[in-house]
């Protein structure tokens, strides 16, 4: 819709006496973001996606459109390095002011335009015109470096401490003594703030606890982790959320995530019936032996391949049971479902959901299912996320365990036991916070499922 620029006035003069964004909404019945958008554009404020969003003064914008558009001869990058912000955002307000007819090309006094037309530039020396050049990316620096170090607004409103980031944060092309005067910083003020002690930096333990819970989980858990465990520490120490993610990213505590690349497949055709999916995606259960899903995935080594097939339950996780062997065989399953059904009490008979393998449809399994009074679902044909818990614990199991880990020298009986002792971790040890940051294995204790 197209507002009249009278209204859009109105909206941004009720901005201007004090009043938020929401209120102008209430007011004119206009959405807030849209005022918000309106105020925005009047400012000059073109990076409204960006986290730090740089607001440039209207007389600089009215400037950078004058030069750019007055017939004077600059291209953008001379404008750019003249009014000192970046091509891109010149041609931004070319778009959002000249051409949407919202203003008319601002008037310069040509007096005031120092322009070195091609005929001057061929006059000058190659050392005049190298200095030119020095000159004009210079002042591409100091706003790069205010942008880059400081995420200010503008050069104008910044502190001597700030200013002398900035002239240190330039490229050691540019001497101090002409980085001083580009930014307008005296000599003295500069090294005066280089001689003041730095101040301490209040999140230095933090900061160490952070890298060491970081380290001691092979830098595979989130920042919710991490802090949880800061608050668990002898000496606590209690930052919230936000800050702990920003001093792990200032600490290169970051997490890698691998792409799966090929998984591995048992399906072999239609050899039984399919039961009916009954889980529908719906992966709650309100009580420990009531959903349990499974599958088998597959670790490529060196030696060769290694199977794990487990049985997850769906009210807290936890792996109820699981198999490791270096064949996908049907004793595989079947001494995991075994092992499974050891556990459950005479009144428990829970739904166990799979994937359409060839494991889930043989004889043996049925049979077990028949005789333990285990209801049988299935997903459909090539359909992972109906299956969807269980292929996320797999990822999970991977990514802390498994990759970004050299196994070239372990030998599979090796692997098997490594595994298997991270399965053992997983069920008795591993917190989260779905659980109130509790392993499964302690959640169930503390519900008095587990003696």
């Amino acid at each position: 819709m197209v507002y009249p620029q009278k209204f859009i006035n109105e909206v941004l003069e009720y901005l201007d006496s004090g009043h938020t964004s929401r209120e102008a909404g209430v007011r004119f019945g206009i959405g807030h973001s849209t005022a918000a958008g309106w105020r925005r554009r009047r400012d000059g404020n073109m990076r409204v996606v960006g986290p730090h969003p740089v607001k440039y003064p209207m007389e600089t914008v009215k400037r950078a459109l004058g030069l750019a558009c007055g017939g004077f001869g600059f291209t953008t990058g001379e404008v750019a390095a003249i009014v000192g912000v970046s091509g891109p955002t010149i041609s931004s307000w070319k778009k959002l002011y000249i051409e949407s007819g919202v203003m008319d090309i601002p008037e310069i006094d040509p007096k005031e335009v120092k322009h070195l037309t091609e005929q001057q530039k061929s006059e000058m020396s190659k050392e005049e015109l190298d200095a030119y050049i020095h000159k004009l990316e210079l002042k591409a620096a100091v706003l790069e470096g205010t942008v880059k170090v400081l995420k200010a607004e503008g050069i104008a409103d910044l502190t001597n401490d700030e200013l002398a980031a900035i002239v240190d944060a330039l490229p050691d092309k540019f001497t101090i003594t002409e980085a001083l005067a580009e930014v307008g910083l005296s000599s003295s003020s500069y090294y005066y703030c280089k001689a003041k002690p730095k101040q301490t930096d209040r999140y230095e333990q933090a900061r160490i606890a952070i890298r060491e819970e970081f380290e001691l989980v092979k830098g595979k858990r989130g920042y919710r982790y991490i802090r949880q465990r800061l608050r668990q520490r002898q000496a606590p120490i209690a930052i919230s959320g936000k800050t702990v993610r920003r001093l792990m990213a200032e600490e290169g505590c970051r997490v890698s995530y691998y792409k799966k690349k090929k998984s591995y497949n048992s399906y072999a055709g239609e050899i039984s019936k399919a039961p009916e999916n009954l889980v529908a995606r719906n992966f709650h259960a309100d009580a420990p032996n009531k959903l349990w899903l499974t599958d088998i995935t597959q670790f490529s080594l060196e030696e060769g391949k290694v199977y794990l097939s487990p049985i997850i339950d769906c009210f807290d996780g936890m792996p109820v049971s699981w198999t490791i062997g270096a064949s996908p065989n049907a004793e595989l399953v079947n001494s995991m479902l075994d092992n499974a059904c050891k556990q459950l009490t005479k009144d428990e008979h829970p739904i166990c959901h799979s994937d359409r393998g060839c494991h889930y449809r043989w004889p043996g399994w049925i049979k077990r299912c028949e005789r333990y009074e285990i209801t049988r679902s299935m997903s459909k044909k090539g359909c992972s996320p109906d299956n969807a818990a269980c292929e996320g614990f797999f990822g999970r199991l991977k990514n802390e365990f498994f990759y970004d880990r050299d196994w070239k020298d372990v030998s599979i009986d090796t692997f098997i036991e490594e595994l298997d002792d991270y399965m053992r971790y997983y069920r008795n040890e591993r917190i989260k916070e779905s659980l109130g940051w509790k392993s499964p294995m302690m959640y169930r204790k503390s519900l008095g499922f587990v003696a």
